[in-house]
């Protein structure tokens, strides 16, 4: 008999989880506002409507550009820059969307919604 051939499957877990999972979600602080992906313009820019109201061209800075993929639809952390803080900025984060949940219902992207 071969050691290993039969009976060598992973288990399957029969019962579930119930408990609701415990997430953790960067909050912005202070210069920072949420933002959703609106439209990916190439060379690693995108437009975001931001929470405060304006509509930004964001780009993804070196440090994070090959860490983070970002989509149309995604809600991401936005830092403006100190010149022309309304029109530009930089993208720092991308939430997943499990996170993106928890933000709604706490009530950081209600601005986001109403438009």
């Amino acid at each position: 008999m071969a050691v290993g051939g039969r009976g060598s499957h992973k288990k399957s877990k029969k019962g579930k989880n119930t408990e609701p999972e415990i997430i953790k979600v960067r909050i912005p602080r202070k210069g920072q506002v949420l933002g959703e992906v609106e439209q990916l313009l190439g060379d690693r820019r995108m437009s975001v409507r931001c929470t405060d109201g304006n509509t930004r061209l964001c780009r993804i800075p070196g440090k994070i550009r090959r860490r983070i993929w970002i989509k149309e639809g995604n809600i991401v952390l936005v830092e403006p820059w100190k010149v022309q803080a309304k029109e530009r900025g930089d993208i720092l984060w991308r939430y997943t969307y499990q996170q993106a949940e928890w933000l709604e219902k706490k009530g950081f992207l209600k601005n986001l919604q109403e438009e």
